[in-house]
């Protein structure tokens, strides 16, 4: 591919993807302040962040879950963050004994404690696993805060934040949930530090 066709590719992927964050940001103001309420209040409170997802969703709730207990942008204390995606052998054993739509539940059935905080992630909002660790997250007296694209409206509503991507193109969403996750960082270390 020549060098102009690929930064005319670039600029049109870019630009698309500037316009879904841009959509977002007018409509979802409100949102990050409730989220970022519940990040805060459970931190500042003791308690943890639980972070899942699948495939990409997985990756992003580790690098979200890597934000809170490393740093953000500032130096500060480690926030205590757990991506429920990294234990290989708790995700293979719960596969194995359990199914794999109740590989989140059951670490959320463990781990979670009222005051606590479920960041659940899905494109679609339709991932069986992630709806089962949502109805575990609210059994613990956890809250939700969920993370999907325009499909998942459904989804949004078992959340107590959502943010719907008003997008159905799956990289979109992506690049969207990274920096929702990117602005919750920087708003809890804002009200914390």
């Amino acid at each position: 591919m020549r060098g102009r066709d690929a930064g005319a590719t670039a600029a049109v992927w870019l630009k698309a993807s500037a316009r879904v964050k841009v959509a977002l940001a007018r409509t979802h103001g409100p949102r990050f302040a409730a989220a970022a309420r519940l990040i805060q209040g459970a931190l500042a409170g003791g308690k943890k962040i639980l972070l899942f997802g699948n495939g990409g969703s997985a990756a992003d709730a580790q690098h979200l879950a890597a934000e809170f207990t490393g740093r953000f942008i500032r130096e500060r204390r480690g926030y205590p963050a757990i991506a429920l995606t990294t234990d290989s052998s708790a995700l293979t054993a719960i596969a194995n004994d359990y199914g794999f739509p109740r590989v989140f539940a059951r670490q959320v059935e463990a781990l979670a404690v009222p005051g606590d905080v479920v960041v659940a992630l899905t494109t679609s909002g339709a991932s069986p696993n992630v709806l089962a660790g949502i109805r575990a997250a609210r059994a613990r007296g956890a809250s939700v805060i969920g993370l999907t694209g325009a499909r998942g409206r459904a989804f949004a509503a078992r959340c107590d934040v959502a943010f719907v991507v008003p997008t159905r193109f799956t990289p979109h969403v992506q690049e969207t949930h990274i920096a929702i996750g990117h602005i919750l960082c920087e708003l809890a270390d804002k009200a914390l530090a």
